[in-house]
């Protein structure tokens, strides 16, 4: 991963699941059903082989070649069935969203589950993507850029704590942090630290501006494109300290 992948949030549902293992789970709990059940419905031994071929046979080519995103979308879609997780992801993506705008850090795109992603060119299962678009704009950060790009990272923490009092999301947040930290030749034991520190800053942020994050919230479940979303924040924006 270079340092530039690294301005793309990931969506809370790859933190909370291993997709390999959830892929594999799947397929073998089919197999088992089926292998008990066939007897029953009069199924062929063979169809259950089939299945079990096809089942791994795509599984296979998705770890191989094409990184497991048909597993990604797969798990995305059983997940999205919970509105509970859907209002998570979006309040999630929200913090991020909302802290970049209010940070003068560059929106590029967003998107709210893997299949979105996928269809956008977007690697892994999306997310907010921020920042400059070009690498060597990262070597030319000042302490107060680095300071508003890890606000913007535990945005999406802040964002859950804030509205649900805890965060099942943020694992992908904390490693960009980690790995940008890194990336900058900083002490990786400073990292924690600084996670926390900004963390708070970006709780602080959206408390300030929580008329911008509800109407942000609304704008984004609706898709509503990224210019149109950062002009609704102006409108309900507050006047901003010095950060």
């Amino acid at each position: 991963m270079t340092v530039n992948n690294l301005l793309i949030d990931g969506v809370i549902g790859d933190d909370m699941r291993d997709t390999t293992l959830n892929t594999i789970a799947v397929v073998i709990f089919g197999v088992t059903m089926a292998s008990l059940l066939g007897p029953i419905v009069d199924l062929s031994p063979a169809v259950v082989a089939v299945f079990a071929a096809v089942g791994l046979g795509v599984f296979s080519l998705d770890q191989l070649g094409l990184g497991g995103r048909i597993g990604d979308i797969l798990m995305d879609a059983v997940a999205w069935a919970s509105p509970e997780h859907r209002q998570r992801v979006l309040h999630h993506e929200a913090g991020h969203f909302l802290a970049a705008v209010l940070l003068d850090i560059p929106v590029e795109a967003y998107t709210l589950n893997t299949w979105e992603a996928w269809k956008q060119g977007i690697p892994g299962q999306g997310g907010v993507v921020f920042g400059p678009s070009d690498p060597a704009a990262l070597a030319r950060l000042t302490p107060q850029s680095i300071d508003r790009y890890c606000q913007v990272w535990m945005a999406g923490i802040a964002a859950e704590q804030m509205i649900y009092g805890d965060a099942q999301g943020g694992s992908n947040d904390t490693a960009a942090i980690s790995l940008f930290w890194s990336a900058l030749g900083r002490s990786p034991n400073e990292a924690p630290l600084k996670q926390r520190w900004a963390a708070l800053q970006a709780k602080t942020l959206l408390e300030k501006h929580r008329e911008a994050f509800d109407a942000l919230v609304t704008a984004m479940g609706d898709r509503t494109p990224v210019a149109d979303c950062c002009a609704l924040i102006e409108q309900h924006r507050t006047p901003l300290e010095a950060v």
